[in-house]
């Protein structure tokens, strides 16, 4: 977008370049050994862990702790990643305050659980700045198996799927893999590139062909795959963004947060991306924080979510939200958008209080008024394409726990499956089950998952 069509409200350039570096500095620097140490000196080691249960991928995190404690934190990360392959993102992107951390029984007495994504964080971050792949692959079966998508649940796959001595094509829309972890998360999460390498090194396996441009619904169909490969895994994500079907949605400036989120992860030069100076977020998920604290980290003067229910609904975690409440966000809840006001630009967003009860949620009758030249959208997402011959449902592929589809040859898995819940460290457990299963389906090897 040239600046001549920018509303005087949304410039680029608010900040200096040493401004925007400090602000989208990463958010948890690495440990160093000494940290490492204290910080696991901390895990009681349980032997029936809490934080092992709440983690979707099972990692035997007393173990990998206690390798830590003695000193071996490749072996730690070997232990993690046997586990989560991507245990490298989901150590700096989960909402661990919910999962493992959130479940560690130093919570009772203390309410101060063992850093566990830090110090997953520090073995992985370790092991993959060596020389090399610590994975090799088994004898070549001889199967191909075709990936769509290469996010979170597919690459989960694949490398699951190669180590296993299958071939495997990636099938992927973008010019870039990854996926959430490169295209949907804030930029303090994972700085220096980091989502790319974690792809890159994750390849180095081998057997695993990355293919780009390729959609499914246009340049590839699901029947064209199933003829061509032995299996078929779907890990396409969704790409589809749900409207606010408010009036004056069609207003200049009116977009979707995951655009915005997209625009600058990919961003070179952060002081050339438009911002506005009264930004307002509509959501409550974990989209809406993200969003709404890189507005406030371009340099916008007013940041506001605007939620539909109460605080405690919100899908983002309480860490997330006291993080955008330090950052300068304002969270306002119980109001629902119900018009947006402007001439050709948005300038006000108009919402009524609402009430939520028995009868689910109700218009109170009272409104106001927010002054916005900028609004996002972050109120979910959908399947774009729906894929042919497939069972559907609530709009997602349905499938089982193993990620099996209604189709004897098709697997499923990560957020465009029923049970995606827009987490990284879900979508590779699902993708490393389905893996499981196909090689098993192919093989007739045992299942290998940990829990």
């Amino acid at each position: 977008m040239s600046q001549a069509r920018l509303s005087p409200g949304v410039v680029p350039g608010r900040l200096s370049s040493e401004e925007l570096a400090a602000n989208f500095a990463d958010v948890a620097p690495l440990m160093d050994d000494h940290e490492a140490r204290i910080a696991a000196d901390r895990c009681y080691f349980c032997h029936d862990a809490p934080c092992v249960t709440a983690c979707p991928t099972s990692i035997d995190i007393p173990l990998f702790i206690r390798q830590i404690a003695t000193g071996t934190p490749d072996a730690a990360a070997m232990t993690i990643l046997h586990a989560n392959i991507l245990g490298g993102m989901c150590a700096r992107v989960c909402p661990t305050e919910n999962l493992c951390e959130g479940s560690c029984v130093r919570m009772d007495a203390e309410q101060q659980p063992v850093e566990i994504g830090a110090l997953q964080r520090y073995a992985t971050d370790g092991l993959m700045a060596q020389d090399g792949h610590p994975f090799r692959r088994a004898e070549p079966t001889g199967k191909w198996i075709a990936v769509v998508g290469a996010g979170p649940a597919g690459l989960a796959a694949a490398h699951r799927l190669a180590a296993k001595g299958h071939d495997v094509v990636i099938f992927e829309a973008r010019e870039k893999p990854g996926g959430l972890n490169e295209y949907g998360i804030a930029s303090y999460k994972a700085v220096d590139g980091f989502a790319q390498s974690e792809v890159q090194w994750l390849l180095e396996i081998g057997g695993i062909e990355l293919r780009h441009g390729q959609r499914l619904g246009r340049e590839i169909t699901l029947e064209g795959l199933r003829a061509e490969y032995d299996a078929v895994f779907l890990g396409m994500g969704l790409s589809g963004v749900n409207a606010l079907r408010t009036d004056g949605e069609d207003k200049d400036h009116v977009t979707d947060a995951v655009s915005f989120i997209r625009d600058l992860r990919q961003a070179s030069d952060l002081t050339a991306l438009p911002i506005g100076r009264d930004v307002v977020v509509i959501g409550g998920g974990m989209t809406a924080v993200d969003a709404a604290v890189q507005a406030k980290l371009l340099g916008a003067e007013n940041s506001t979510i605007v939620y539909r229910r109460g605080r405690d609904r919100m899908s983002a975690s309480r860490h997330e939200q006291e993080h955008a409440t330090s950052s300068g966000v304002r969270i306002i809840c119980n109001a629902a958008p119900v018009a947006i006001h402007g001439n050709g630009s948005v300038a006000e967003m108009e919402f009524c209080y609402t009430q939520d009860g028995p009868d689910g949620l109700t218009d109170t009758g009272e409104r106001f008024r927010l002054k916005a030249d900028q609004v996002f959208r972050a109120i979910g997402q959908q399947l774009a394409d729906e894929p042919q011959g497939l069972k559907l449902t609530g709009g997602k592929i349905a499938v089982t726990a193993s990620g099996r589809t209604s189709l004897p040859d098709v697997w499923a898995g990560g957020d465009c499956a029923t049970g995606g819940d827009d987490l990284t460290v879900t979508a590779v457990a699902e993708g490393r089950d389905a893996a499981e299963d196909i090689d098993a389906r192919l093989t007739g090897r045992p299942v290998e998952i940990p829990g």
